[in-house]
């Protein structure tokens, strides 16, 4: 009877899952999703923990007792860190997947070979390659969106990097098949150890050629690995809960890889071997281009007058904290009857969504969010167009210049808006290491500082002035 109790909560996490899923797609019903993700995860350790096999209880009390503390701490992280929270996140997850697999081959070579089928075997080498490549390479990915200083922001490449890391992970491959077809060699435990030290090293190998403006990519590509890393593990474990749960994130992580790509024009390869965000040394030398810089007074002044104001906004927005002043700005013109609109792009930030996480923060209606498709159109009626921090998202280069990196990239339409302010932490290009040719257009207006500050001095000048000074 606890066996079919077992399995009945088990099959109620899994709806919860999958309920979960469908209620994060609606802002409406995001919060209800995350209770139900949460209730089923609770569900699913307690059913696993009243299996009759779990006789050593002390051996989950510990380990769940000790959590508590890093994931209250990882609960409590500023917005603007989530997406390093995120790649910790897919780093443990991908190490739980990595050390599960690497216990259980240990053990049944040990203690009951007879179990080192071909079918788990070849189960553990995928969770072993998947777990450990998702842990590193998610340490590296949060050291770059932490912007740790003894990791390169930029693309860290070298003459024949992609052969190097292919070569990695085909030696992997290639010692995994021999483990399939004898896993109970004496020189079995030697090739597993080589299946674990090339996939740990194959994992930052991978990340570290990638920039910053491809890491909301990356962490979709690192979450649909932690969840086939954890199908693997259920199928080493003969748990089906775990098969379903993994492939419920390692789907919509695909999924969302595959969204992401196409909001770059781009393809997995090109990603993951790309380089993307590798400075590009362009314009003849001694080429000097000039911006134009504007007061905050006087771009108030301009806003005011404005029927219809876009603001785009970018990493710039998240890294300064910017989302609550931004709200105040958009009060100050809404009272003034002027129609604000955000026009979000798909991979804006430094994870999916992040941008859109932000002004939910702030309160904004999520109304007012217009994706990217839908808000281009709009754009040459634009009066103003503001864009906060945000850069390779708006660089006409995207569609005019073939020998661009970020050549073929959808973009938003902010050169085609009647004015541009541009409101920017340094003269330095973004990610892609590229000047961005919008801000050097007779339309755009440059309001160089931290975006919290600019926006704070923008929206003071509005409530100041008003519509009847002038």
């Amino acid at each position: 009877m606890s066996g079919y109790f077992i399995e009945s909560a088990y099959l109620l996490a899994a709806s919860l899952f999958i309920f979960s899923l469908h209620w994060m797609s609606d802002p409406k019903t995001a919060r209800r999703s995350v209770i139900a993700g949460s209730i089923g995860m609770l569900v699913a350790v307690l059913a696993t923990w009243a299996r009759p096999e779990v006789t050593r209880h002390l051996w989950i009390i510990v380990p769940v007792a000790m959590a508590i503390g890093p994931g209250i701490w990882l609960a409590l992280v500023p917005l603007t860190a989530v997406p390093q929270r995120t790649a910790l996140s897919h780093a443990f997850g991908g190490l739980a997947a990595g050390l599960v697999g690497t216990a259980k081959f240990i053990f049944w070579f040990d203690s009951e070979p007879e179990m080192l089928t071909p079918f788990r075997t070849g189960a553990i080498v995928a969770e072993v390659i998947l777990g450990y490549l998702t842990c590193t390479g998610s340490l590296i990915a949060a050291a770059k969106l932490q912007e740790v200083k003894w990791i390169p922001q930029r693309p860290w490449t070298y003459r024949g990097q992609k052969f190097v890391n292919l070569g990695a992970l085909a030696a992997a491959l290639l010692l995994g098949v021999l483990l399939v077809l004898n896993p109970t060699a004496s020189w079995a435990p030697w090739a597993f150890a080589g299946i674990v030290f090339l996939s740990l090293n194959f994992g930052w190998m991978l990340v570290m050629p990638i920039g910053g403006a491809d890491m909301p990519t990356v962490i979709a590509i690192l979450n649909a690995y932690a969840g086939l890393a954890a199908v693997a593990m259920g199928f080493v474990l003969d748990n089906r809960l775990l098969i379903t749960a993994g492939a419920l994130d390692g789907s919509s992580g695909l999924i969302l890889s595959i969204i992401m790509c196409r909001a770059m024009n781009r393809s997995f390869f090109n990603v993951l071997f790309g380089a993307f965000g590798q400075v590009q040394q362009t314009g003849a030398a001694g080429e000097q281009k000039q911006y134009r810089s504007e007061s905050a007074e006087n771009a108030a002044q301009i806003l005011e007058q404005a029927n219809l104001v876009v603001i785009v906004p970018g990493y710039g927005m998240a890294v300064a904290q910017a989302q609550h002043k931004v709200r105040e700005l958009y009060d100050q013109l809404r009272r003034r009857g002027v129609t604000v609109k955000f026009a979000v792009h798909p991979v804006a930030g430094r994870m999916p969504g992040h941008m859109n996480v932000l002004l939910a923060e702030a309160e904004i209606p999520y109304s007012d969010l217009i994706e990217m498709e839908e808000i281009n159109p709009e754009m040459p009626q634009c009066d103003v167009c503001l864009v906060i921090g945000a850069n390779d998202v708006v660089n006409p280069a995207a569609r005019s210049d073939p020998k661009s990196p970020i050549y073929g990239m959808p973009i938003i339409d902010a050169d085609k808006a009647r004015t541009v302010f541009a409101i920017k932490r340094s003269r330095n290009p973004g990610f892609a290491g590229i000047d961005n040719e919008l801000y050097f257009s007779d339309r755009t207006w440059m309001l160089f500082g931290d975006a919290k500050a600019v926006v704070g001095e923008v929206a003071r000048a509005l409530g100041d002035g008003g519509r009847a000074g002038h």
